[in-house]
């Protein structure tokens, strides 16, 4: 079976987070000649493929087989492939059953490589993904099995195949800020303590404000202020508090203590509650590392395209692996059709990314 063969019969499973729908075990069973191992947690499962070639590198793979619901519209079902003009078209197409299938073939045509090959999929990454991913690499770290290097296939091209390598994915920190006031009459305010005049001359240091300054792969880790809310929706009443919502993209020059610091400075003397939680945190692998290099070659030779490294977009489980201490990168298909109706993925795209990570392996030294 052939990656377009297999990345077809991946598609039919309708794998929403967090069922499988049995798409793990087909692939265990495509990969008759590795070592599988099933976690299921939560309702969450999760399957580890692996196969020692030799004593060098430990290179893995990672992915996700779960989808986000279809939704409605779509010119044929969402579950049963569509090819036409050149693409084939089902959820999960490009977000990234594409990326499962080229590395899941890859490695079962794996020659020339004297390492140790790991695949990690899961059926939760597109929901909570607190028993995914994480979870596989809990169970790997524990049995001294964590690999060296990893690529999550997630599409990554913006627009021709190859152009982008991620190397890494900023964190996100959200947070809340209440105000405590004392409520009165809008006629008496020298009687009241309006959190809204309070907080007023200090917006602007807190709105659209950079706690650094960039680097060459990240943005400005800005506060990005989402509600402001506050009173009981009448004129002649002056709240008692006042609530604002924010969220910071961080980069690795930022974090959630940095952030703390700075408001609470901007803040002090007002009678206030700050709350912060990182929800992912960022990750940045470094451009002259092994996994980077072997990567941006393997992509130029086989798509005749420099790919560009960056860092933007949402999050995806390569920020687990960066926690783990993995090197890491991601690359994919072009992503311009994720989560949307009729998503699909070029047929040749797929294949040339198949022969990135067939490339990758053979020439991993």
């Amino acid at each position: 079976m052939d990656v377009v063969a297999f990345f077809t019969e991946i598609l039919k499973f309708r794998s929403i987070t967090p069922d499988d729908d049995g798409c793990l075990k087909f692939i265990a069973e495509f990969l008759g000649d590795f070592e599988a191992r099933f976690i299921e947690k939560n309702g969450v499962k999760n399957l580890i493929l692996s196969k020692r070639f030799g004593d060098g590198a430990h290179l893995a793979f990672a992915g996700h087989v779960d989808v986000v619901p279809p939704g409605e519209g779509w010119q044929s079902e969402p579950f049963t492939p569509l090819m036409k003009d050149g693409f084939i078209y089902a959820r999960g197409a490009q977000d990234m059953k594409s990326g499962v299938a080229a590395f899941v073939c890859a490695c079962r045509d794996a020659k020339n490589f004297n390492g140790r090959l790991t695949l990690i999929l899961t059926s939760d990454e597109e929901g909570d993904a607190l028993f995914g991913t994480l979870e596989a690499l809990k169970i790997l770290k524990e049995r001294d099995e964590l690999p060296q290097f990893a690529v999550v296939a997630e599409p990554t091209c913006t627009g021709v195949f190859g152009d982008t390598i991620k190397v890494g994915r900023r964190g996100s920190i959200n947070g809340k800020i209440l105000i405590r006031g004392v409520q009165g009459h809008a006629a008496y305010p020298e009687k009241c303590v309006n959190p809204v005049h309070q907080i007023a001359p200090l917006l602007s240091r807190i709105a659209g404000h950079d706690m650094d300054a960039g680097s060459e792969f990240f943005s400005p880790s800005k506060i990005v202020i989402t509600d402001i809310r506050g009173g009981m929706e009448v004129c002649n009443v002056t709240p008692s508090e006042l609530g604002i919502m924010f969220n910071v993209r961080n980069s690795d020059i930022t974090s959630a203590d940095d952030v703390k610091n700075y408001l609470q400075s901007v803040l002090e003397g007002l009678n206030f509650e700050l709350s912060l939680k990182q929800s992912s945190k960022p990750f940045l692998t470094d451009k002259d590392s092994k996994i980077v290099r072997a990567m941006s070659k393997a992509v130029q030779k086989i798509s005749g395209v420099a790919p560009q490294l960056n860092t933007k977009g949402g999050t995806s489980d390569a920020r687990y692996l960066a926690e783990f201490g993995v090197k890491v990168v991601e690359f994919g298909v072009i992503n311009d059709r994720i989560h949307a109706v009729d998503e699909r993925a070029g047929v040749k795209e797929v294949e040339r990314l198949y022969l990135v990570f067939k490339e990758l392996i053979e020439n991993f030294a």
